[in-house]
């Protein structure tokens, strides 16, 4: 492990401020809220402070955003950590591929991995978790895949345009 940050065919870097545009389109995508728990829109300038306060260390913000990119540093999507912990050794974890035609083809699966790495021997962490819509069942599969088990369900947690369905926490043990 040279990298922790790498792994299989993709790395993880910090936000840059140059990935003002690139969030403004991911962030203002609606066919994404549903999953991201988004209900309005973000402006540039929301998102230029927000870019500005991601440079702030882990442990004050407890929480940061990690750009999953590919072997030739194109930007496929991000993964993030949040609701880090570091006296329980946790934090939740979010991801997300934006492109449909990178869905299924191993980024996320190799960006989890790399996240994983860096949280066990950089961050210290324990375990992480992941809170996940029944619906999306990639995510859930992605998770199973992955090590994470289910173990416990939020019944009727999430409002969706049909109506309610259940929120599924998943927790993986890192080693």
């Amino acid at each position: 492990m040279d990298n922790l940050l790498e792994y299989g065919s993709v790395s993880l870097r910090a936000l840059e401020p140059d990935d003002i545009d690139l969030l403004y389109q991911w962030e203002n995508d609606t066919s994404l809220w549903e999953v991201s728990n988004s209900r309005a829109p973000f402006s540039r300038q929301l998102l230029s402070r927000y870019l500005q306060e991601a440079t702030r260390d882990i442990y004050e913000q407890k929480q940061f955003r990690f750009i999953i990119q590919n072997v030739r540093h194109q930007p496929k999507g991000a993964i993030d950590l949040f609701d880090f912990d570091p006296y329980h050794q946790r934090a939740g974890v979010g991801i997300m591929i934006y492109n449909k035609s990178d869905r299924r083809t191993g980024y996320a699966t190799d960006a989890l991995k790399a996240l994983e790495n860096y949280c066990f021997h950089t961050l210290g962490l324990r375990q992480l978790y992941a809170n996940i819509s029944e619906l999306n069942e990639a995510s859930l599969q992605l998770f199973q895949k992955s090590g994470f088990q289910v173990t416990g369900i939020k019944k009727q947690w999430l409002r969706t345009k049909d109506g309610w369905c259940n929120e599924w926490l998943m927790q993986k043990f890192l080693t």
